[in-house]
């Protein structure tokens, strides 16, 4: 049948089998197919591909700089402040006169603590305080308050870590007002979680009359990073270590029964602490104490300062490892009732 006369219909054949295979069709067919293939390419790679935010020097310096104008405007006696990225690598890190050479490893750590797990510090030594001993034993973590994470839009971009202001709480501090200059006062402390649960220690015991028994390598790890071998509510153990002054503390219901492993350091027990406040449930820390009266201790030492009594360590030389035994004074009462 003849379709001469009908414009609108073909002779049946598809249309690439009219067209002459030349070598500049063949061309344009192979052309077609890569160009085709590419796109389809780009369109499946861009799925499998996030846009990251990444925290660059000038940023860094930007956090160092708020953090070092809050140190000056609130009188820190010192500090050293770390920022790292995204993967916990140093970016920048400035040290203040008078600072503490340990200072600048103890930033570093809390700024990488911070960003490789993504929370402030404080969440980890609070956690650690509480009966969590077995995280001293993570490689290359310092659960001790003053690191915190730098997020930009929902992204952890870096961490900023201080060391060496006046207390833990003044590191802290120092820190949000570094990662606020990049983050616009979004910067929060997140605090660990209240249990209802008994503390754990490193080794629990099995019954509340039975003995507890901690292995020499728990001992050790928890000096390292100078944390509770065991809390119970009626009692404590810490392993503390201590690498610079601290806080005057009051604790209104623990007597602190201390023995000195090793190192010395300068205690100052009495007098009035200043500018005190309450950071916890029978807990008041103040700057400094007046009036005290200033003692040398070293190892082999044992000092039992009673609940209720200020005291300070003002100066540390080295590293100081000291138990501290915390019998609470509401147990004691309560057994001394039953009896």
């Amino acid at each position: 049948m003849s379709t001469a006369g009908w414009p609108g219909l073909t002779s049946g054949r598809p249309a690439w089998q009219k067209l002459p295979i030349t070598g500049l069709n063949l061309m344009k067919i192979l052309s077609g197919a890569v160009v085709a293939t590419m796109v389809a390419f780009a369109v499946t790679s861009h799925a499998q591909i996030v846009e990251k935010k990444s925290l660059n020097l000038d940023g860094a310096k930007k956090a160092i700089a708020a953090a070092v104008d809050y140190a000056k405007k609130n009188s820190a006696p010192g500090g050293v402040i770390a920022v790292v990225d995204e993967g916990g690598n140093l970016m920048a890190l400035e040290r203040l006169d008078g600072t503490f050479a340990m200072g600048a490893t103890i930033s570093v750590g809390k700024a990488r603590t911070a960003v490789l797990f993504k929370k402030p510090t404080r969440f980890f030594e609070e956690l650690i305080n509480k009966g969590r001993t077995a995280m001293t034993a993570v490689d290359g973590f310092t659960p001790l308050i003053g690191g915190i994470p730098i997020v930009v839009d929902g992204q952890v971009v870096g961490g900023i870590g201080v060391s060496g202001a006046a207390s833990a709480v003044q590191d802290e501090e120092l820190a949000l007002a570094g990662a606020n200059a990049l983050m616009g006062r979004q910067a929060k402390i997140e605090a660990a979680p209240m249990s209802k649960e008994r503390p754990k220690s490193a080794i629990a015991a099995t019954t509340a009359q039975a003995a507890t028994f901690i292995d020499p390598k728990n001992v050790s790890a928890a000096f390292a990073k100078g944390v509770p071998l065991l809390e119970t509510t009626g009692y404590k153990v810490h392993a503390s270590r201590r690498v610079e002054p601290g806080q005057a503390e009051i604790h209104t219901l623990d007597t602190d029964v201390i023995y000195v492993v090793d190192g010395s350091a300068t205690l100052v027990t009495g007098g009035k602490a200043i500018d005190t406040k309450e950071i916890a449930p029978n807990e008041i820390r103040g700057t400094k104490i007046e009036g005290g009266e200033s003692h040398q201790i070293n190892k082999g030492d044992a000092i039992i300062i009673p609940n209720g009594l200020p005291h300070q360590f003002t100066a540390v030389t080295g590293e100081l490892h000291y138990f501290v035994c915390k019998p609470t004074a509401v147990a004691a009462r309560g057994q001394l009732s039953q009896r």
